[in-house]
């Protein structure tokens, strides 16, 4: 081709995000076979790497993986789940986030059926989701995602196509499919251009969008055959064509099953452009990269302005930049070469800037190093015994082969409901390294990762890879949204817990500002926390960082600045689910015959109805009975420092008439405590706290928790059961040394045990629930190496054909990078599929998998 060959050596850190340009250095092309450095001076490239860095900074990415004991359940079974929570650029483990949101989608009408919360602790969030028994049969999608990622497209979330069977209402499976393909035909790098030799990539789908092998030809205008087609992988290959002026191509292709001929046409040549030609299979230490153009450059090169008729090359991964390469425009063709080793692993996109700094080539190449932990399952043997004891040892080592300590899931499933290993299903590595930055469906990802032996096998995965990446698109960002400079509203927070916002306005409608506002917490476990914060200039508010699991009732109230009541309107914002778009219906990889499948499905109904007879079998009919015992009283937690208080005044509507603050009401009714003044100026002492510089007020609480004598005036004194006062000793444990001048708590009718939020409703108050995260449930298994015996004294033996034999979500090595599980083997006849994934706070990541029988 005559072309000049350059060779690049520049890198950047690739976990961490990019310094300043100034601090890169920049490969100036000049000649055949002179290499010259120089500063990285240009003020193109300068602002291209300060807005990705801006771009970076004010849009950091996080990704989310979720490992599941199966893809295909019965209804009434139990999905066990782990969430792992990632940064985006490094992939290191424990994001900023800690809410994890996974929603269970049916996906033939776009229609969100369960939602649960997951708390995510070091990056790793456990949980289960249980199916209910009445959950209609077929194809759904489990969606996982923190509030921060709700930033970006629904693109950017993690999803994961499960089936839902019923052994009473099969799905129906249609044979007959249409056989015209969905024919994708892609130029490399974007663009044909006359009179320069290109690449076109192709793809071609079913109308169920599984991959189909075609083959074809193209044809120019004359109906002469220019060159012929077939694909290697997948429905993936590629062509070379050079377009020629005044020509239009068409392409012919069939399905390999099929002797119908398709017409598509070719996409438009360009007169003038640029064409980029990546070869990243035939060299080991370099990714070499092909430019032609035919634009004309009539000035010499010494003769250029800075910065003129010259084209850029720009290759990132993840948002950093590893390489930057300029070459003048008066070569119509040159080679650069990229080190292989100044890559992380992963997506890299590689963009051709032409002499306008416009982005006119494109192509995304995948580097892979193995930069990845190895994940070994081995078994005690390749056979057991139905009910035996299964052994699986667990290694973990890292690139170099040195022992890793982490925390892995493992699943032990019966092989006909688990993921075939030789449909190659994604993995924890094939979503971070590939899918989680790519447009559309990967099939087979596990493929692209597998460790075959064979000489030539390496290079034909890399070929694969490498089709896969000229056939997918890149979606994490566009170069114009970041050389824009603007960042789209942002309209959720990353959540470090539990959060609960909303708004607050006054009777006409119009947002109060500036309101105070008071969060009580009633937990299941009779607990309770006090938070308080302030509406903003727009009348919106919200409370962060809460934690608790299941439900709980939730007390708002609103003050104004000073404290005082006012008929105020609360409004809490109700977390809407995501928009569920889904254009197809996912395409479903299930491999089962008729026979296996109605197998399955009876073992399957026959263990669920046995767990369903267990615990039925636990309730039992008593005769009536009747038991004398004193009632126990509920306890009061307003109380919990302290049992009896020193003096206490029950409020009731005899005493309260008139008064304005609780002070009011106390005053002369306790005998020791002095109130001072009148209205929301008064003061109170009890008798001995005093010193020289005047009155010493007690210390304030509030149903127990501390609070303050403007938030306690402020309060109706309708809405107060009680009013306790504390001194000496008692005062020391509720306050501590703030209790030097006594301690006054206030008890509202609302925190008494027993109160009913529905009996009443007060202004500027709301009262309501509030779902918080998910129980973790322990994983249930039965144990076999000491039999119980069943009413009769004979050993139990209730069949057992559990689906999922083992789930350990917090599997940890030690170490030495050794870790060990143990469970037994079913009932059934069968071969067992064992997963194992995990990641390092570092970010990498491994998956290993291995299989035993059962006979």
């Amino acid at each position: 081709m005559g072309e000049n060959q350059y060779t690049l050596i520049l890198r950047r850190k690739p976990t961490t995000m990019p310094r300043h340009p100034t601090a890169l250095a920049l490969l100036f092309i000049a000649g055949l076979s002179f290499t010259a450095f120089r500063a990285f001076d240009d003020p193109f490239v300068t602002n291209l790497v300060d807005k990705l860095n801006a771009y970076n900074q004010q849009l950091p990415r996080e990704k989310v993986y979720v490992q599941t004991d199966r893809d295909n359940y019965v209804p009434g079974e139990t999905i066990w789940l782990k969430g792992y929570l990632f940064e985006g650029i490094s992939h290191g483990i424990d994001s900023a986030s800690r809410v994890l949101y996974v929603d269970l989608v049916e996906a033939e009408k776009s229609r969100i059926v369960q939602q649960i919360k997951l708390k995510a602790d070091k990056g790793q969030a456990p949980g289960q989701l249980t199916l209910p028994d009445s959950l209609p049969i077929g194809t759904y999608l489990l969606r996982a995602y923190t509030g921060w990622m709700r930033n970006f497209p629904a693109d950017y979330y993690f999803s994961k196509t499960l089936t839902i069977l019923r052994a009473d209402d099969a799905p129906e499976r249609s044979t007959k499919l249409v056989l015209k393909p969905d024919l994708q035909l892609l130029p490399e790098g974007g663009q044909m251009v006359t009179g320069i030799n290109s690449r076109i990539a192709f793809k071609a789908l079913n109308s169920s969008g599984k991959s189909m092998n075609i083959t074809g030809f193209v044809l120019n205008n004359q109906n002469d055959t220019v060159v012929g087609f077939s694909s290697l992988h997948l429905g993936m290959g590629t062509f070379s064509l050079t377009p020629e002026p005044d020509q239009t191509y068409r392409v012919f292709a069939r399905a390999t099953s099929s002797t119908e001929f398709f017409s598509y046409p070719m996409p438009a040549a360009q007169p003038l452009g640029f064409v980029m030609t990546v070869d990243n299979v035939s060299n080991p230490n370099n990714v070499k990269v092909f430019i032609q153009h035919n634009k004309t450059s009539s000035a010499p090169e010494a003769a250029l302005p800075e910065g003129a008729g010259r084209v850029t090359l720009v290759a990132q991964t993840r948002g950093v930049v590893v390489h930057m390469v300029q070459a003048p425009l008066n070569k119509k063709a040159f080679l650069i070469q990229l080190p292989r080793d100044k890559f992380p692993d992963g997506i890299a996109q590689l963009t051709l800037f032409d002499e306008k700094n416009v982005p006119v080539c494109e192509r995304l190449v995948f580097i892979d190093r193995k930069d990845r932990l190895t994940v070994k399952l081995t078994p005690g043997k390749t056979t057991y015994k139905p009910r035996e004891a299964v052994e699986v040892d667990v290694t973990v080592t890292d690139p170099a082969g040195k022992p890793v300590e982490t925390t892995l899931s493992l699943a032990a499933t019966d092989e006909k409901l688990a993921p075939s290993f030789e449909n190659n299903p994604g993995t924890l590595v094939s979503h971070l390294l590939l899918t989680s930055d790519l447009v559309g469906t990967v099939e087979q990802p596990g493929n692209y990762f597998e460790e075959r032996t064979g000489a030539d096998l390496p290079n034909n995965r890399a070929q694969q890879l490498d089709w896969l990446m000229m056939t997918q698109g890149w979606r994490r960002f566009t170069w114009t949204e970041v050389l824009s400079g603007t960042v789209p509203a942002l309209n959720y927070v990353v959540e470090d817990g539990l959060m609960l916002s909303g708004k607050v306005s006054r009777p006409n409608n119009k947002l109060a500002e500036n309101v105070m506002m008071t969060f009580l917490l009633m937990k299941k476990d009779s607990t309770r926390q006090m938070l308080m914060g302030q509406s903003n200039e727009v009348g919106q508010f919200m409370t962060a960082g809460m934690d608790f699991y299941d439900s709980t009732g939730i007390f708002v109230q609103a003050l104004t600045p000073k404290g005082g009541v006012r008929d105020f309107t609360i409004t809490l914002d109700q977390l809407a689910k995501p928009v569920v778009r889904i254009t197809k219906v996912p395409y479903n990889s299930l491999l089962l015959g008729p026979d296996a499948l109605a197998d399955f499905l009876k073992r399957t109904n026959e263990y669920l109805e046995i767990e369903r007879q267990i615990q039925r079998n636990k309730e039992v009919l008593l005769q009536a009975v009747t038991v004398k015992a004193k009632r126990k009283p509920v306890q009061d937690n307003r109380r919990t420092l302290y049992s009896t208080p020193d003096k206490t005044v029950k409020f009731d509507p005899m005493i309260t008439g008139g008064a304005l603050t609780f002070l009011d009401v106390i005053r002369s009714r306790m005998a020791g405590v002095q109130v001072i003044g009148s209205g929301f100026d008064a003061k109170v002492q009890i008798r001995g706290a005093s010193n020289f510089s005047g009155i010493i007020e007690p210390a304030f609480f509030m149903d127990g928790m501390l609070s303050s004598k403007e938030t306690l005036m402020s309060i109706s004194v309708s809405d107060i059961d009680a009013v306790d006062v504390l001194t000496g000793g008692g005062a020391t444990i509720m306050a501590g040394s703030n209790g030097a001048g006594g301690v006054i708590n206030v008890l509202t009718k609302r925190g008494a045990p027993n109160y009913d939020y529905k009996v009443d409703k007060t202004p500027g108050t709301l009262a309501t629930r509030m779902i918080g995260y998910a129980p973790v449930r322990e994983f249930y298994a039965p144990r076999y190496d000491t039999p119980k015996p069943d009413h009769a004294g004979t050993p139990d033996r209730r069949p057992d054909y559990r689906a999922t034999l083992h789930w350990a979500p917090m599997l940890k090595t030690n170490a030495d990078g050794k870790g060990k599980v143990i469970f037994f083997a079913s009932d059934a006849k069968t071969k067992l599929r064992i997963v194992a994934e995990g990641a390092t706070i570092s970010g990498k990541m491994g998956s290993g998998k291995t299989e035993v029988s059962v006979d």
